[in-house]
């Protein structure tokens, strides 16, 4: 794996780059080949909270992962977690339903490390959808697009861009600040 690591808001040390690669490149067991696409990984601190978030692309599926906590090493730790369950839960999805070759034969078989990977249940699969809603895009700028999102107190708000004339996204980042999400 090749990693691309970057601080922001902090000063990277050569110890904590040593341990994310570490701690990061344990995921190439789950491969049957190397990745030969590069591992974005960014550590951040903002509010006192420590922030590491991985992006691992891979044909057929983008890996990508953030975590938080007080601890900079601990969010590592923990953003190993979370990357480890998405491969296991494309692996047994590749396996059990899709049988697409290019993405079954991108993760390793259980069998092959001498570890058993626990198979996700049925109700881990499935999506359920509980709601559905339909409006009227009214045509907005994106100030006008997040008034009206904090004003309904969500953390996102769809809406038809006055500007581009396509529908949009804002939304609240865990930072605090907005974000805006265009189709290409």
């Amino acid at each position: 794996m090749n990693f691309t690591i970057r601080g922001q808001n902090l000063q990277l040390t050569d110890a904590l780059r040593e341990y994310a690669e570490k701690k990061i490149g344990r995921l190439e067991r789950y491969f049957e080949a190397p990745p030969t696409s590069d591992v974005y990984v960014t550590l951040s601190v903002a509010r006192n909270m420590q922030t590491v978030e991985v992006t691992i692309p891979l044909p057929g599926v983008m890996l990508r992962a953030e975590e938080r906590s007080e601890d900079m090493y601990a969010s590592i730790d923990l953003v190993t977690e979370k990357l480890e369950r998405q491969i296991r839960k494309h692996k047994t999805k590749a396996n059990r339903k899709f049988r697409v070759d290019g993405i079954r034969t991108l993760f390793k078989d259980g069998a092959d490390r001498g570890t058993a990977v626990r198979e996700l249940d049925e109700e881990d699969e499935e999506w359920q959808l509980v709601r559905t809603k339909r409006f009227n895009l009214k045509p907005m700028d994106v100030e006008e697009a997040i008034l009206q999102m904090n004003m309904v107190g969500h953390n996102f708000f769809v809406f038809a861009n006055s500007d581009s004339k396509q529908v949009n996204v804002v939304y609240r980042r865990n930072d605090g600040r907005y974000g805006l999400i265009e189709p290409d």
